[in-house]
């Protein structure tokens, strides 16, 4: 990464129904079935070979579940200021969106979100509520204003003293 560039790592948006610790006992659940049934069942059955097709999809979805809930590669969800660019990543197996500096008609920090306008009349809100702990928040609010201030972009803060 550029010492020029500033990037902010965000949680990944809690938007799935079952909570990430959850997700690995049902996968370790998964994992101990299917070791004890291949123990018990000494190939009594035809259908052995599928107790085997079941632990390894079991530990796929378990590396699935790691991969894109911890940061095993790294972070993988994050807001990043360059010099012309804000740059947005969701997570791992989401694009980055890129926001060109010349392209932005105005920044705004509303409820806990920073909302990009752009020229072309699109509209893009960046949940605040990803960013953890106040130094981090503090950092980001200090670098859109830096960004904003640098490229002349319209800047509205709802709440400028937090």
């Amino acid at each position: 990464m550029p010492a020029t560039s500033t990037r902010i790592r965000l949680q990944p948006a809690n938007t799935s129904r079952v909570p990430f610790w959850g997700q690995v006992l049902i996968a370790c659940f998964w994992i101990a079935y299917t070791l004890f049934s291949m123990s018990s069942d000494d190939g009594v059955n035809d259908y052995h070979f599928l107790h085997w097709v079941f632990l390894v999809f079991s530990f796929v979805y378990l590396g699935y579940v790691l991969v894109h809930n911890a940061p095993v590669f790294g972070t993988q969800s994050y807001l990043e200021f360059t010099p012309g660019y804000i740059v947005h990543k969701g997570g791992l197996f989401r694009a980055k969106q890129a926001f060109a500096a010349e392209d932005i008609a105005s920044l705004d920090f509303v409820a806990q979100q920073l909302r990009i306008k752009l020229k072309a009349g699109d509209q893009y809100n960046l949940s605040m509520r990803e960013v953890r702990g106040s130094r981090r928040k503090r950092t980001l609010r200090d670098q859109v204003r830096a960004f904003a201030h640098q490229h002349q972009v319209p800047l509205r803060d709802a709440q400028p003293n937090s």
